[in-house]
């Protein structure tokens, strides 16, 4: 399965102890360059810095394409931008993307979408996390989510 993430699942599993999830879901994770530098940047959390200096094997970082006919996407991030140009060239089964209006830029390209929900919700389902404490994890971050979809995501 050819997977493509931005910068925030994977900051945010780092930060809750989760990141491996990646590579039990999917083996591989690519990640465009500017996703590597984020977070790398000096205002990522240290334990993100710390992992990306030395990522595992199961990460690929690549150069996204440069496309002179952005549109909409001139808009995005950097990070959201170059991961959607390089999941879109290499056809990938799945993109990871948290940021809304990244999320419907990339399924407009017809690329199939997850975010840090989406996935943690996926291992739950196959029994390799236990919600409850990965959510109540997340919340100690500055992960932004509405109260109401974590409570749903409990009970469902």
């Amino acid at each position: 399965m050819k997977v493509v993430s931005d910068t925030s699942p994977i900051c945010y599993l780092v930060l809750v102890g989760q990141v491996d999830l990646l590579k039990t879901l999917f083996e591989q994770i690519s990640i465009p360059t500017a996703v590597r530098d984020e977070l790398a940047h000096t205002g990522a959390p240290g334990a993100v810095r710390a992992w990306i200096a030395q990522p595992p094997a199961w990460l690929v970082i690549r150069t996204a394409p440069s496309d002179d006919r952005l549109g909409s996407l001139s808009r995005l991030h950097p990070g959201e931008r170059e991961a959607i140009l390089l999941a879109t060239e290499m056809r990938s089964d799945l993109i990871l993307l948290d940021d809304r209006a990244a999320r419907r830029l990339a399924q407009e390209r017809g690329l199939a979408v997850s975010g840090l929900l989406g996935l943690l919700s996926r291992a739950a389902r196959e029994g390799r996390v236990s919600l409850p404490e990965t959510l109540d994890r997340l919340r100690q971050t500055n992960f932004r989510v509405a109260p109401r979809l974590l409570k749903a995501m409990l009970e469902a």
